[in-house]
């Protein structure tokens, strides 16, 4: 679109229009990678801020419980490491110091028919969704950290972070579906994941109710 605007008269100073350099663009911003489970054991104290930094509406936010929150994540990771097909993505990105900062984290693991489920997984799942797993095509998302402008910004672009994050996990697995359960009363978080292009199901998975605790969303 031309903008048509009056001609200003011409000066022997006239000033040369001021260009805005253009910044880094999100998707090369920040890296996304996989760490081993050996980079995980050394990272954890530093998933565990992360986990603080991002479950906090605002980041001035300070809660007395957050060491034991810290605390409760980090067990819940160590033992989700151990599940077969486990992988845990990290984004960084380069502070203005050169320092490595951990801007964002998801992981996940297979589904399996034959368990062992998680988090009663087995009370949320539709019959129909358990031949996938049978065939090691169903992947869970067990959680995804991301700042607040992340959940709150340009969600349906394909460079937000959390949608990066959540594609690679299920690309690098071949997975054909991916899943994941909610707090109901968790409004923020399931709010979150709908603008990522997740979706809820039913709760009709073996004589789960519209009342239980959880919802299911599943991404494909």
């Amino acid at each position: 679109m031309t903008a048509n605007t009056p001609a200003r008269p011409a000066t022997a100073h006239a000033r040369e229009p001021v260009r805005h350099r253009q910044g880094p663009s999100p998707e090369a911003g920040e890296l996304v990678r996989p760490l081993t489970r050996r980079q995980i054991a050394d990272r954890m104290p530093e998933l565990g801020e992360l986990y603080s930094h991002t479950l906090s509406s605002e980041p001035e936010d300070s809660d007395p419980s957050d060491p034991d929150r810290r605390a409760a994540f980090r067990r819940r990771l160590a033992g989700h490491v151990r599940r077969p097909g486990f992988e845990l993505l990290v984004a960084e990105n380069a502070s203005p110091a050169g320092a490595t900062v951990l801007t964002g984290c998801a992981y996940g693991f297979f589904v399996r028919g034959d368990g062992p489920w998680w988090q009663d997984l087995d009370e949320y799942l539709p019959e129909n969704l358990f031949r996938l797993a049978a065939l090691g095509r169903l992947f869970a998302i067990a959680d995804i950290l991301v700042e607040r402008r992340v959940r709150t910004q340009d969600q349906s672009r394909e460079w937000n972070l959390a949608r990066r994050l959540q594609k690679r996990l299920l690309s690098d697995h071949t997975a054909t579906l991916g899943v994941t359960v909610v707090d109901r009363d968790d409004v923020d978080a399931y709010k979150a994941l709908l603008s990522w292009g997740w979706r809820s199901l039913p709760a009709e998975g073996r004589g789960a109710s519209r009342f239980a605790p959880r919802r299911l969303l599943v991404l494909r």
